[in-house]
């Protein structure tokens, strides 16, 4: 009995024990379970079965709009092509006072979590439960996340489930990357309002500076803007931004980043915006070659692939373009069209047309009020107006009401655009009466294409005067003609030839053609051919193009990279040739290049996003003169700048320096012509208006030599000035085995007319006088 007892109560007191350890199992078996389920749960996020998630290689190349960016030869940044105005910075091109802001302000415990910060989720939650949230549990790697592969539109259990994917990216992110690198491809991703995406675009937008210049509260800017750009956008909401800065200070008070002196002292410091500046492709340093350089980089790109087999993007692909443009010469090339234009020329052109009563169809000229309603409707017809009031399938003749009637708008002038009232029509009228431009540089021995100015303001004017207009040259187009003799019959700058008319027979019936000079100067008499091509004498051109023949002109000018149309008739020795300030610039290269055209480029090399080399560019190179034609060619043009229509950069401009050069003026004074010539650039300059029929109704005016010479020489002088750029001021290279001394036709005839004189005086000694 006592035993059975025994057992009893044993078994009595064993039924309590064994209902905890099912208990405890439960509990393990739901923990375990649970933690297995989350596992499993979190996998099947990470391989994708719960909806999309980034491949190892998308986390190691993420993708996002790069901006491609555009280099001078001096490593200027000129502009960008792109969707968003994005470009990449690396950790160590950051300002510290970024990281410390950054860190402080959106993600204190970075440096301490593997992606999610648990504690902050924690606090987040209490925050729910209780009511009283304070800040968000995001990290910055989560935030990272979402801007590298960016949410749909979602419901709130897609929204959820995304956020819980975002936790797997971060946690992959971690683990490929270093915690400096999340910091800098985060920068890279956000955006801070007025079109500047990234960090390098928001420093240069709002300060004019690398991300690496940023100071304490510039940077602590920056970063509070992250949370609203708009918001608070220091240029609109300046107060607001203020506020949010102080936040951001207080963030890094708090976290020991700066003192209290520090944040005391920083805090009340104003917000100086005065170096904002929101990205334009219509404004800043070589809009007109940024522009035609999108037409060629986009051909480019469609016949240039990337590694997975797709053609680049210009706007997305991060290209970095480097250019043989020098941001100095550029600039000095602006200022030199500029100061000519805006100061001198225009302000004398408007005042010649001023008389409405005398020249009621200014600045038309000697047009009947038809033909002037022909080109006024024409003008009509290329305007922006038109184009989308002829899209919306408007009616004509509301169209024209709409040209002829009053309205606010904004146009040019050379002091600023002017708020004002007028007809569209009126608005063409206007516009028809600025004189435009085309400049390029180029280094002959290179051909790299240093500065290129398309027109007078491109927001404006957006027609390029460089590569797209084509005008008639004038006499700019006679070294031509002159360089076939030399090379042909064997001529000299001091061969003599008659300074007089020269008619050629016409076929098929047509009437005799002479040209005509100028002036009388010399007329009938013996000159050289320095003497005739420095004051650009139409007599002698004639006589030399009779005798090498127009077809003989063509070939050579197409051996020196002229493509346009030219007809083989006698009239092209006097410049009848239409063509473009580019095609010029590369033909006059020649001379000071020994005789070998090298085709003008714009472009050394392109880089991809991550600074491999993807094209290197060379000129292509053509044997068009010997040397010493070349040679010869350089001497004629020297006596245009000694003596002749180029005079005036002696005269009045103090240029001593060694200067070859040739002017044009075509009928009517409607385009103005002046090729520069030094030993290591060429520059080219055509000034007319748009149309031809507008121009100066005087030569003194309308000529090459009051036209484009001045810009040249405003231009040349700022280049010598600057030492910098080590322009030469050496004699033109003799090519080898060229012992003759620098032709000087005036020297040579001195000492003709001294032996002339002491042989006279032997033939009186003969006679005993």
């Amino acid at each position: 009995m006592a035993a059975e007892k025994k057992v009893a109560k044993k078994n009595t007191k064993s039924k309590p024990c064994t209902g905890v350890n099912r208990l405890i199992r439960l509990i393990w078996f739901s923990f375990v379970g649970g933690v297995i389920f989350v596992g499993l749960f979190f996998y099947t996020i990470s391989i994708g079965l719960l909806g999309f998630m980034p491949s190892f290689e998308e986390l190691e190349n993420p993708k996002s709009n790069l901006a491609s960016e555009i280099y001078s030869a001096d490593q200027v940044l000129l502009g960008k092509y792109y969707i968003e105005n994005r470009s990449n910075i690396n950790f160590d091109q950051l300002s510290p006072y970024l990281i410390e802001a950054l860190v402080a302000t959106e993600d204190a415990r970075f440096y301490e979590h593997s992606g999610v910060d648990l504690r902050a989720l924690a606090r987040v939650f209490k925050g729910v439960i209780t009511g009283n949230r304070a800040g968000g549990g995001s990290t910055v790697t989560q935030q990272l996340a979402k801007n590298l592969f960016p949410r749909q539109q979602l419901s709130k259990l897609e929204l959820v489930s995304q956020k819980l994917k975002e936790w797997v990216i971060a946690v992959k992110l971690e683990y490929n990357y270093t915690k400096n690198e999340i910091l800098a491809m985060y920068l890279n991703t956000v955006t801070f309002g007025s079109n500047s995406y990234g960090i390098k675009t928001a420093s240069k937008t709002y300060f004019a500076k690398l991300p690496s210049e940023l100071n304490r509260e510039e940077a602590s800017m920056l970063v509070g803007m992250l949370k609203a750009p708009s918001y608070y956008n220091p240029v609109r909401n300046h107060q607001r931004a203020l506020k949010r800065r102080e936040i951001v200070l207080s963030q890094q008070y708090k976290y020991n980043y700066i003192t209290k002196l520090e944040y005391d002292s920083i805090r009340i410091l104003p917000l100086d915006m005065s170096r904002y500046k929101r990205a334009d492709h219509k404004v800043g340093l070589a809009t007109y070659f940024r522009e035609f350089l999108r037409g060629e980089m986009k051909v480019w790109c469609k016949t240039h692939y990337k590694a997975n087999g797709e053609p680049y993007n210009l706007y997305r692909d991060g290209l970095k373009i480097y250019t043989t443009i020098n941001s100095k010469m550029q600039q000095y090339a602006e200022e030199a069209v500029r100061e000519h234009l805006a100061e001198d020329l225009q302000p004398a052109f408007f005042n010649h047309w001023k008389n409405k009563r005398r020249f009621p169809n200014a600045p038309f000229y000697k047009l009947t009020k038809q033909e002037t309603a022909r080109i006024m409707k024409s003008g009509m017809k290329r305007s922006a107006r038109y184009y989308w009031m002829n899209v919306r399938n408007e009616p004509k003749d509301s169209i024209e009401a709409v040209f002829n009637r009053p309205t606010q708008m904004r146009v040019f002038s050379w002091h600023g655009d002017i708020d004002t009232v007028m007809t569209p029509m009126d608005s063409i009228l206007y516009y028809k009466s600025f004189l435009q431009t085309g400049v390029m540089s180029v280094e002959p021995h290179t051909g790299y294409v240093r500065a290129y100015v398309g027109g007078i303001d491109y927001n404006h004017f957006q027609y390029d005067h460089v590569t797209r207009s084509k005008r008639q040259v004038g006499s700019t187009f006679k070294p031509f003609v002159y360089a076939s003799a030399m090379q042909e019959l064997g001529y000299n700058p001091c061969t003599e030839v008659p300074n007089i008319p020269v008619t050629f027979q016409m076929p098929d019936g047509q009437p005799s053609y002479t040209p005509k000079n100028s002036g009388d100067d010399k007329e009938g008499e013996m000159v050289t051919l320095q003497w005739a091509l420095a004051n650009s004498v139409n007599y002698i051109s004639a006589f030399l193009i009779k005798r090498v023949m127009p077809g003989k002109v063509i070939e050579l000018a197409r051996k020196m990279g002229v493509t346009s149309d030219m007809q083989a008739v006698p009239a092209i020795c006097l410049g009848t040739p239409s063509l473009s300030v580019y095609e010029m610039v590369g033909a006059t290269s020649t001379y000071p290049n020994k005789g070998v055209f090298q085709k003008p480029i714009f472009i050394s090399h392109i880089e991809d996003k991550n600074g491999n080399v993807i094209e290197t560019f060379n000129s292509e190179a053509v044997d068009a003169l010997d040397k010493v034609t070349a040679y010869k060619m350089l001497s004629l043009m020297e006596g245009v700048v000694k003596y002749g229509t180029g005079v005036r950069l002696r005269t009045k401009y103090k240029m001593t320096q060694n200067i070859a050069g040739k002017t044009g003026t075509t009928d009517n004074n409607s385009d103005g012509w002046f090729m520069g010539l030094t030993p290591e650039l060429v520059t080219g300059i055509w000034v007319g208006a748009e149309d031809r029929s507008v121009h100066f109704r005087s030569t003194h005016l309308g000529q090459g030599a009051n036209m484009a010479l001045p810009i040249w020489a405003l231009y040349m002088k700022r280049l010598y000035a600057d030492t910098s750029l080590k322009v030469s001021q050496e004699p033109f290279e003799k090519p080898e085995g060229f012992y003759d001394e620098t032709y000087d036709c005036e020297a040579i005839e001195e000492q003709k007319n001294e032996l002339r004189e002491e042989s006279a005086d032997d033939e009186l000694d003969g006679f005993g006088l």
